[in-house]
């Protein structure tokens, strides 16, 4: 080749690495331009949402907020009533500045009112009327317990929630409209598909015969809201939501104090991981279907998926509805090196790392149970 030739080449292929680079730096600017286009468009349309959504607006419009709502319902609710912009919006802002403490009622708010007017009015509390129906769910209240409880507070017969509650067409769609839910709670071994995702606390509604659905929605929406807030332990954990309720039901059932709850839930993990079946009386008065103040070996050997003295693992699902607490006792359990757990009728609760000690425990404590449930 002459050296003419290679000189050419040589010209060549720089020509091409340039125009290669150009290209290069043309792609980039242009992708770091639509980041920034979207980014601004972005930081613009979220402050919009914050300002009032009509600043010279005079009309004010009357809002109920029912107890129990969480951040995005209640942020639904004024997007509709068309007093903010965006409810998404309202909700993030809202957990951004860990703003608590809403109250429930009626209120006369006002699209000229800024996202903070609007909180603080939420939470100060100032009302124009009170709640016309208002139930409470203990923590750790069975499935049946909770239809008959909301029965004798609302205008629908046990018979109505209970098929309600249990439509199959019905539970598919709160499946596909609520992320806490799964298919597991349609699985057959399950005894009631929304045991567990109807969450304990106290409920108001601005009707007096608030739909049925709505009531439904409202708990299972609370329960979501309290567990979505473990999402960083969820996204870790090799467990789904769905045994980790049912964990968390467990650890509800099993504690009388709080500082026994991620001790306990700690117990059960190792149990789990050491191919141990679990063994806790809850779960066996769960399956035979009654409130047992303490549990015999004959009922240790009933053959039902919910016992598990006689099955491994978890049972098909949660045994009743946890609360925040033992929610979070699931989520943050305490490492320990205990395999074993005693709880005695005051309420404490014994923990032994090896059997022979835990037998030792259940000789010198059994006793005391005997006695309670003679003084039944």
């Amino acid at each position: 080749m002459s050296e003419k030739n290679s000189k050419n080449q040589l010209t060549e292929r720089a020509g091409q690495a340039k125009i290669v680079r150009r290209i290069v730096f043309i792609v980039i600017a242009v992708i770091l331009l639509v980041i920034i286009g979207v980014s601004l468009g972005g930081y613009i349309y979220i402050t919009s949402a914050l300002k009032p959504l009509e600043e010279e607006s005079e009309e004010t419009v009357e809002i109920e907020i029912p107890i129990g709502s969480s951040s995005s319902s209640i942020g639904q609710i004024l997007e509709e009533k068309g007093v903010i912009k965006n409810g998404t919006i309202f909700r993030y802002y809202v957990t951004y500045k860990n703003e608590k403490g809403f109250q429930a009622g009626t209120y006369e708010l006002s699209p000229s009112m800024d996202i903070d007017e609007i909180i603080h009015s939420l939470k100060d509390g100032t009302v124009i009327k009170e709640p016309e129906l208002t139930f409470t769910i203990p923590e750790g209240t069975w499935y049946e317990d909770i239809i008959s409880q909301i029965a004798e507070a609302v205008p629908y017969e046990e018979e109505e929630i209970e098929s309600q509650l249990e439509d199959e067409e019905y539970v598919k769609d709160l499946v596909e409209r609520f992320s806490i839910l799964d298919e597991e709670v349609l699985e057959a071994d399950i005894r009631y598909p929304l045991e567990g995702y109807l969450f304990p606390a106290r409920y108001d509604f601005m009707e007096e015969k608030p739909e049925l659905t709505y009531i439904i929605e409202q708990m299972i929406e609370r329960m979501e809201e309290n567990v979505v807030e473990f999402s960083e332990q969820l996204e870790a954990s090799d467990y789904s939501i769905h045994e980790l309720l049912t964990l968390a039901s467990i650890v509800e059932r099993e504690a009388q104090h709080e500082e026994d709850r991620p001790i306990i839930a700690g117990v059960l993990f190792n149990r789990l991981e050491e191919g141990m079946r679990l063994e806790v009386d809850p779960t066996v008065a769960y399956a035979i279907g009654e409130h047992r103040y303490m549990t015999s070996l004959e009922d240790t050997e009933i053959d039902s998926p919910y016992n598990t003295y006689r099955y491994g693992g978890l049972p098909p699902g949660p045994i009743a509805s946890p609360g925040v607490n033992s929610i979070r006792a699931v989520m943050l359990p305490e490492d320990s090196e205990y395999l074993y757990f005693y709880a005695r009728p005051n309420g404490e609760v014994i923990y032994n790392d090896n059997y022979e000690e835990h037998r030792r425990t259940q000789e010198t404590y059994r006793s005391e149970w005997e006695e309670a449930e003679e003084t039944e």
